[in-house]
């Protein structure tokens, strides 16, 4: 039998850390020079996912900018796993602010740099979906009504993990929280709450708006150096899975966030001023149950009597998005 070289890497492709292609080519965390904004020793989970994605977006941010950047960080799961006091994992001028006001304290440290004339200084802001879509939603839509020079980063877990996986207006129908129980008639949390910020900020036509999943890493390096290349408020809406808030494998972080696209439940797609720029088609539509299925929050629907018409009010959901982003590829 004729032996064959086994090759690691295919020359041609984009898999993040392939150091064959060319250099321009090459991810951000390919480059043996990257800053490691967000460095090792810190205390997130095994699998999560707010931490991979704070990873590549933040060290994407510093290579664009040569390293002259930063950031605000709103108090969550972010904030107190990379910040355990007296230490941090950030290797970059990094500030915590409140709950609720990451977005302001950023706008105050963006308009500081303009009066000292430091132009090549840029700001960016994050916030997990507690601290962006319900307590900080005040001071974000004043930053994008202001249209101030900063990048917010909003990192969605769909749920106050920090402080035991209570409910937030980011929180999927049907999802078991601590305060949403997996309890009576309708189990779950309740069908017509909750909002999508990447719209509202697209109704505030602010100069970018992106959503992204830490299951294409290199499209979210690409969207984060693109917004860095823009001036003026811009806002960028992260898909982290958590492996303990939403009962799932810490091996499953990237699978879930790939079916939580393939299914349509998470749709990722570009917009400037107000208008859609780009999507990511789908290849193939999945089940929503497939996405569902691997995730205890979600248990209840899969008993020994399957909750169908939940179900199906999901995959409605999914199939929505789908038609309103122009999702299915030809």
């Amino acid at each position: 039998m004729e032996q064959s070289l086994v090759k690691f890497y295919q020359t041609g492709t984009f898999t993040v850390g392939n150091r064959l292609l060319a250099p321009e080519q090459r991810s951000v965390q390919a480059d043996a020079q990257r800053s490691n904004s967000l460095n090792s020793g810190h205390r997130a989970c095994q699998g999560c996912g707010e931490a991979l994605g704070a990873r590549y977006a933040i060290d994407a941010a510093m290579a664009a900018t040569n390293g002259q950047l930063i950031a605000a960080n709103a108090t969550g799961c972010l904030e107190v796993f990379s910040t355990p006091y007296p230490e941090t994992s950030w290797q970059m001028p990094w500030v915590h602010s409140l709950f609720g006001n990451a977005a302001a304290v950023a706008t105050g440290i963006a308009a500081a740099m303009k009066a000292k004339g430091r132009s090549d200084v840029r700001v960016v802001a994050q916030g997990g979906d507690g601290g962006t879509t319900d307590i900080g939603f005040g001071c974000l839509s004043g930053m994008f009504e202001r249209n101030d020079d900063v990048l917010y980063i909003c990192y969605d877990n769909e749920a106050y993990m920090n402080t035991g996986v209570q409910r937030s207006s980011a929180t999927p129908p049907a999802a078991r929280t601590a305060t949403t129980m997996s309890v009576g008639p309708h189990p779950g949390n309740e069908f017509g709450q909750g909002k999508s910020v990447p719209l509202i900020a697209m109704a505030h036509e602010i100069p970018y708006v992106a959503t992204a999943t830490v299951a294409d890493l290199r499209d979210l390096e690409y969207k984060v150096k693109k917004a860095m290349s823009i001036h003026g408020a811009r806002y960028i809406h992260v898909f982290v899975p958590c492996p303990l808030g939403w009962g799932a494998a810490s091996h499953d972080t990237i699978k879930l966030s790939r079916l939580a696209v393939e299914s349509g439940v998470f749709p990722v797609f570009e917009a400037e001023r107000g208008e859609v720029t780009g999507v990511l088609k789908i290849r193939h539509q999945v089940p929503v149950e497939d996405y569902l299925k691997p995730q205890k929050r979600f248990a209840h629907l899969f008993g020994k009597s399957p909750d169908v018409a939940t179900i199906a009010r999901l995959q409605a959901r999914a199939d929505r998005n789908i038609r309103r982003f122009g999702l299915l590829g030809e």
